[in-house]
């Protein structure tokens, strides 16, 4: 697959682009209107546009980036590093600890909900008219600075 005979590289469409990049064609669609990948040219006597494999491996890094939890424009920016001459893996590193304390903060943060919700969950009787129940009294309750 991506191979024809004698080494040459069989040219890649968007569909097959796709699933070589295990993502969908809209997918790849969206990479470019921002910019993260290229479009190719269409070719000049008509035809598909063509991909090339580097093309399939920006994707794969994209998405991998993407499932660490970085945003399209960090990505953005991870993609330049690794195409800028003299970029250090000091610099990668600064941004993947930076990214691990951002989720760190949004952990403790769900913690912190999750345990309110026990609490208001563990006060609500669970039965009866709207009037008694303690989660939406606890939701109306103005918080006390």
């Amino acid at each position: 697959m991506g191979r024809k005979g004698r080494g040459e590289v069989e040219p890649l469409t968007i569909s097959k682009a796709a699933q070589q990049a295990g993502v969908g064609v809209e997918t790849i669609r969206f990479y470019e209107r921002k910019g993260l990948i290229e479009q190719p040219l269409k070719p000049l006597g008509g035809g598909y546009r063509t991909y090339t494999n580097e093309t399939v491996q920006r994707i794969r890094f994209i998405r991998q980036a993407q499932e660490l939890g970085f945003s399209l424009t960090e990505i953005e920016e991870l993609l330049d590093l690794r195409t800028t001459p003299g970029t250090d893996c000091g610099d990668i590193h600064q941004r993947a600890a930076a990214k691990l304390a951002d989720v760190d903060r949004k952990v403790e943060a769900l913690t912190r909900i999750r345990e309110a919700l026990k609490e208001v969950i563990a006060a609500c009787p669970g039965q009866g008219g709207l009037e008694g129940c303690s989660i939406i009294g606890a939701m109306e309750k103005k918080k006390e600075g």
